[in-house]
């Protein structure tokens, strides 16, 4: 039997998470920031757990509480795209992309205006969830990195996932070799610590340990690097349209498979839909070209 607890004490909370505040979540809520308080308050008072820290002129969120928004944020994206879709004109064609928000931010998004010149009549829409967020029931399709084994679903391959450093230019000029680099200039990725290691062992530099900042999305480690604060080890395709603009230089030419690849997933059914059927067309000749349309190629290594 399914459990759920205080609904709308739980939309107070989200709402405010992604806010920052009780008057932001008032104001999308429609109700006022008091209600919005006293909501979260007796949300924490039954589950027993603090969600935030209150001072002075903010709040901040408890452990607990960034790990309860982590998880309710796609569960109400999803609500919301599926609500979307039944209440939909029959005359409106929706098309629903589930991926990760760096995979969006770093390679769909600036994609989509040529799959939307190509096909003006489809409304897309995205929501995000992580690479651990399971498919979801509103999703015509989604793009996952993984081994391709997901029970119910088709895996269709589009790129591998090839792992090479990457940095600012400046900061590339320094390193002439594997063994210029230093532990605690290169950034991590929470839920990636074998990329240093697997590549560094290649390199013939097994002996430097990555001890730099660690960040939790390979989009925010691209970032740092781009402003200069290290080396991240970077994976394709999200670094594919930095490197041709030159905001990133990757100063060596090794590439090391991370042994996964990008697929495209979706339930066999929807291949009988002419919508999915128009974007698989397109996202596999998408992925053919490493650079988004309008890129131009850069030199990516030394």
């Amino acid at each position: 039997m399914r459990r759920l607890l205080f609904l709308n004490g739980i939309r107070a909370f989200e709402a405010t998470a992604r806010s920052g505040s009780f008057a932001g979540a008032g104001a999308e809520l429609n109700v006022s920031a008091a209600a919005v308080s006293r909501m979260v308050h007796l949300l924490e008072q039954r589950l027993g757990v603090a969600l935030f820290e209150r001072k002075s002129n903010r709040l901040a969120m408890t452990s607990a509480g960034r790990a309860y928004q982590s998880g309710l944020t796609p569960i109400f994206d999803a609500l919301a795209s599926l609500t979307a879709q039944v209440t939909a004109p029959s005359s409106v064609r929706v098309l629903t992309i589930g991926v990760g928000p760096t995979f969006a931010m770093r390679w769909l998004i600036p994609r989509l205006a040529d799959f939307q010149r190509e096909q003006p009549d489809i409304e897309v829409r995205i929501t995000t969830g992580g690479a651990a967020a399971p498919f979801g029931d509103d999703w015509s399709c989604g793009i996952k990195l993984g081994d391709g084994a997901w029970p119910d679903l088709v895996a269709e391959p589009l790129f591998a996932a090839d792992l090479l450093p990457v940095c600012a230019p400046r900061l590339a000029a320094q390193l002439k070799r594997p063994g210029d680099l230093r532990g605690p200039s290169l950034l991590r990725v929470a839920h990636a610590a074998e990329d240093w290691p697997l590549w560094l062992k290649a390199a013939g530099a097994g002996r430097v340990t990555a001890r730099g900042p660690e960040f939790q999305y390979y989009g925010q480690t691209q970032q740092a690097a781009a402003d200069g604060l290290g080396v991240a080890m970077g994976i394709r395709p999200y670094i594919d349209d930095d490197l041709a603009a030159g905001r990133l230089i990757a100063p060596f030419a090794l590439t090391v498979p991370k042994g996964m690849r990008w697929y495209l997933v979706y339930r066999d059914f929807r291949t009988e839909q002419r919508d999915f059927a128009a974007f698989r067309r397109w996202v596999v000749r998408a992925a053919a070209s490493p650079v988004a349309p309008g890129k131009s190629a850069g030199k990516v290594s030394r």
